[in-house]
């Protein structure tokens, strides 16, 4: 459960953070007569979300009438989820620092258009994140082994109404919060997650005959590791840790873990400082000697954000 609540919790604070920085600019720039339409395409895009999520499941539970069908559907599910997390962690690091005020840009050239333009707005804003949520959940629920959908769905509620509560507090300055440092844990644990998640996938594609090896296991730790413990519980819900994976099923979790944390957790490369300019040379007679203009320093770094700034 830990994964949904984790899913939950990530995708929720991303969203609660594009909703307060939009509610924030209309409060500053005096447009109250506007948080209506914004709160209208946030709950447009929270109904497609839920009607998504909704369509994948009756998908694989109904639509789809044989076991292969529906293995090969959960698999190219999960292969899609796995890419929508990837892109979406690595997305949010380069973007964090300028999604503020592209935000404000783009919903001030709303605002000169009309009500029916804010609440658009709104609604492209949010819709992603709950598209990726509905998606990401559905296979991390499928991939979750002894977990019921009940349970995971639980958990996702309380990760989103935990996120909920983090924004509120952070659009009113009573908590401050190493965004930043968030990001970055989250991340990484949405990658072993993710990286379970394509584990599973690939075991449904040999289960519907697409991959071979469904028989060759990498090792056997059954003996060691009892499903009925809590430790195994813990790492099956949260990575997919299984006692007798496959072979492909361990090559495809270490061949995307191992690359992606990498290349995530890597420091980004500092940005080169302009050289400086040279000193003109020394001028000669009775002339006096001009001193050579000091070179600009090159700019700092924005400092990282601890708490959702008003607009």
């Amino acid at each position: 459960m830990f994964a949904t609540y984790l899913i939950g919790l990530r995708e929720g604070l991303e969203a609660t953070l594009v909703v307060s920085i939009l509610v924030a600019f209309l409060v500053k720039s005096n447009r109250r007569n506007r948080l209506p339409h914004v709160w209208l395409g946030v709950g447009a895009a929270v109904a497609l979300s839920v009607f998504f999520g909704w369509l994948i499941e009756y998908t694989s539970t109904s639509l789809l009438q044989t076991s292969e069908s529906r293995e090969l559907f959960d698999a190219v599910t999960s292969v899609a989820a796995v890419v929508f997390v990837t892109w979406m962690i690595f997305w949010m690091r380069k973007a964090a620092r300028s999604i503020a005020g592209e935000l404000r840009g783009k919903l001030t050239e709303a605002l000169a258009v009309g009500a029916i333009a804010v609440a658009g707005m709104a609604f492209l804003a949010v819709i992603r994140e709950g598209l990726e949520t509905a998606l990401i959940f559905y296979s991390a629920a499928k991939s979750t082994a002894g977990d019921t959908v009940r349970d995971a769905m639980f958990a996702l509620v309380g990760g989103i109404l935990t996120a909920v509560v983090l924004g509120f507090l952070l659009y009113r300055s009573a908590l401050r919060l190493n965004l930043s440092k968030f990001f970055t844990w989250t991340g990484a644990l949405l990658i072993l997650v993710a990286a379970g998640i394509f584990k599973y996938g690939v075991h449904d594609f040999q289960e519907a005959g697409v991959l071979p090896g469904l028989n060759q296991h990498a090792f056997d730790i059954s003996g060691a590791l009892d499903p009925s413990t809590w430790y195994a519980a813990l790492l099956s819900g949260m990575f997919n840790i299984t006692a007798a994976p496959t072979v492909l099923e361990m090559i495809a979790w270490v061949a995307y873990a191992v690359p992606v944390l990498v290349l995530f957790l890597r420091k980004p490369a500092s940005p080169a400082r302009p050289a400086a300019p040279a000193a003109p040379p020394a001028a000669t007679g009775d002339a006096a000697t001009t001193p050579a203009e000091p070179a600009e320093p090159a700019a700092a770094e924005a400092p990282t954000t601890t708490a959702t700034q008003r607009a």
